[in-house]
This record gives C-alpha cells, sequence and structure tokens, in this order.
C-alpha cells in the first residue's frame, strides 16, 4: 500500500492509530464509479482487519451494480465537529467480492474472521446472521491517507 500523504505527515496517524481509530468507527462512505463515469457516494458497514476493508454491501444496490462494473472504489472514514477535531482515514483501490453473493452462510475460510468481527462489532452475537440479500467486498488498499487535526499545535 502506498500512504499518499503529500503534505501534514505531521498530522498523519500512525498504523496503530489508524487502527484503534478504524475499530471504533461504525460508519464509511463509499464512492464507486457510474457506467456514465459520474461518481456515486454510500453510506456502509465495514470492519478493518488492518491489511484489508471488508464492506457488508446489499447485493441489489447501485453501489455493488458498479462495483462489480468497476471495482474501484475509493472510501472514507472520518469524523470531527470542531477544526482541531477532524481526523479521518481515506483508502483507494479496487474491490473484489468474496464468498457466495448474496452471501447465505455457505463455509468460506476467508470470510471466518470479518464475520466473527462484524457480528462483535455491529450486532453484540457470536455468529453472523446471514439474511441473503449482503455481500462482501474487500479493499485491500492501494492508496492512504490519513489526518488528525487533534495533533496540530494548539495557540
Amino acid at each position: 500500500m502506498t500512504v499518499t500523504q503529500r503534505r501534514g505527515r505531521r498530522i498523519m496517524m500512525t498504523p496503530e492509530e489508524r487502527d484503534g481509530y478504524l475499530a471504533g468507527r461504525r460508519t464509511c462512505r463509499v464512492a464507486t464509479v457510474g457506467a456514465d463515469g459520474r461518481p456515486h457516494v454510500s453510506a456502509l458497514w465495514f470492519v478493518w482487519d488492518g491489511t484489508a476493508l471488508w464492506l457488508y454491501s446489499l447485493v441489489r444496490s447501485r453501489r455493488w451494480a458498479q462495483t462489480l462494473r468497476d471495482p474501484r472504489v475509493a472510501v472514507i472514514v472520518d469524523d470531527g465537529d470542531d477544526y482541531g477535531e477532524l481526523r479521518g482515514v481515506e483508502f483507494g483501490g479496487a474491490v473484489e467480492v468474496v464468498g457466495e453473493a448474496p452471501r447465505t452462510g455457505e463455509p468460506c475460510p476467508a470470510l471466518a474472521a470479518p464475520e466473527r468481527m462484524f457480528t462483535a462489532k455491529y450486532f453484540g452475537l457470536d455468529a453472523m446472521p446471514h439474511d441473503g440479500r449482503h455481500g462482501w467486498l474487500r479493499l485491500v488498499p492501494e492508496t492512504e491517507t490519513s489526518w488528525d487535526f487533534r495533533k496540530l499545535p494548539r495557540d
């Protein structure tokens, strides 16, 4: 993965800060590319395993259809109200479908860890509730940019 910080290295998150931040956030925004070249942005739940961002998406959605046609995405997770509180992570790259789509719970070793993490994070359960409407997209980031304005010097 390429870290694409052109400026502001002092506000860049360390890998440990990034991992902790992503573990504590619940919603990301995913930008996909339409057939006409226009971007489409939608909110989605996710988990981060330290290497890949796992996106749990409805398979009958515009987002899903667009990623099947063109897997390039940009994903942002951010928060903060005041300028000095702004922080976030942006990833870019190509997603791939993992497991059956829609997901019904067929054994898939690649999904064991993400589904365990997702279930604990969002449902507080031990087993993934498969609804036959969602599927998994995995993004192994090609680019990463992060910021934490709390690191800026205060006046």
